[in-house]
């Protein structure tokens, strides 16, 4: 049997030229998934490789294996073409919350939540202006660190065991457009979830000033439950006192069986306590030393005024104190893929792999290939 299919050719005018340039397609193909000579499977197969795979070369490689024979510039363009619709698909769910329209979920209803943020280290390229390199025939660029911020928001049981089915997925996410476009990004997580619905809210971060202006305020509006609670990462605390035990003691040992005594301290709920016994070893030094030790102090003295050190508390609850979560995604999203030694990415890349990433490593690869192949079907509308 032979299909007579229509194909649409859409022109682009060129300003500098009288040319102009098309390029078309065939609205069925697409409908079906198949814009790019693939079948969805095998364009999906494409990206999840390319996700996880320490590499395009090594994605490349095991594509091969699985007799996907295409070359290394395809898969790359595959990858940041399948990426950018999903990001595409992030950025309209957004424009639907602004605008209202964007529906409450019930997933998180009567649930025990966990949201922490954080932030990771990478590298983009900034291309040069001017004229190409006469060798290369190539734009120099310069490398900047930029940091990636991240979320993730997931479900402990009444036990304090993080809860991972189908029913209650984790959600990962993240952006390297700064914190007022992950605020976006995870009030529409928020909201699409159901946080208003939620048993219990706890929220996690280190001492970034940005996280306890916006978000607790967010939560605010959004409806969350008066049993929401907000902890200084127990970890980051206790790096500040470390440090001022290294400073206080001239010997090692004496040190250490401070430091010791002062997490145990801390944990269970006698953080003013802690704070009057740095003030008795700030009194006694002088100089730098003085100036290192009112500085570690005062974090914990400000995370103690915010009513954030309250570890005794979630301990008793069963609530997690530490952002073991968060850093173990940045870990996997940020410093196994896209932080590295040469590695410079354009950050329109670097943020489809990280969004890419972020889903594989939540186990939503299956639910985020599906929106994507979806909304050929159902384009999304604003």
């Amino acid at each position: 049997m032979t299909l007579i299919l229509p194909y649409v050719v859409t022109r682009t005018e060129k300003n500098d030229k009288d040319k102009s340039e098309s390029q078309g397609f065939c609205p069925f193909l697409k409908w079906l998934g198949m814009s790019e000579g693939l079948t969805p499977l095998v364009w999906s197969t494409i990206a999840q490789y390319g996700a996880i795979s320490g590499s395009f070369e090594a994605a490349c490689t095991i594509l091969i294996g699985w007799g996907i024979n295409i070359s290394l510039k395809r898969i790359q363009r595959l990858i940041y073409q399948f990426g950018k619709i999903g990001i595409n698909l992030r950025q309209s769910k957004i424009l639907n919350r602004q605008l209202g329209n964007l529906l409450e979920g019930n997933v998180l209803k009567d649930q025990r939540v966990v949201i922490a943020v954080d932030g990771g280290r990478s590298r983009v390229r900034i291309n040069k202006k001017g004229r190409k390199n006469s060798q290369t025939k190539r734009h120099g660029f310069i490398g900047k660190w930029i940091e990636p911020k991240l979320l993730t928001i997931y479900v402990v049981d009444e036990q304090g065991k993080k809860v991972k089915n189908s029913d209650i997925p984790i959600t990962n996410d993240g952006t390297y457009d700064g914190y007022k476009a992950l605020l976006q990004i995870l009030e529409a997580h928020l909201v699409h979830l159901g946080i208003s619905q939620a048993k219990q809210v706890l929220l996690i971060g280190d001492g970034a000033e940005w996280i306890w202006i916006h978000i607790p305020p967010l939560l605010t509006r959004l409806g969350c439950p008066t049993e929401t609670y907000q902890l200084f990462d127990f970890y980051h605390v206790t790096q500040h006192l470390k440090a001022f035990a290294d400073v206080a003691f001239s010997e090692e040992t004496q040190s250490k069986e401070w430091f010791k005594k002062a997490r145990k301290t801390l944990k269970k709920g006698n953080a003013k306590s802690l704070i009057n016994q740095m003030d008795e070893f700030i009194a006694l030094a002088s100089g730098e030393r003085c100036q290192i030790m009112v500085g570690r102090r005062n974090y914990l003295l400000d995370a103690y005024r915010q009513g954030r050190l309250n570890y005794d508390k979630a301990i008793n609850k069963k609530l997690p104190i530490g952002s073991g979560a968060i850093e173990s995604l940045i870990r996997q999203v940020v410093n196994l893929r896209i932080k590295g030694n040469s590695k410079f990415w354009l950050q329109e890349n670097a943020e489809i792999m990280l969004h890419l990433r972020c889903q594989w490593i939540a186990g939503s690869w299956d639910n985020f290939c599906g929106s994507i192949f979806n909304s050929f079907i159902k384009p999304q509308t604003v």
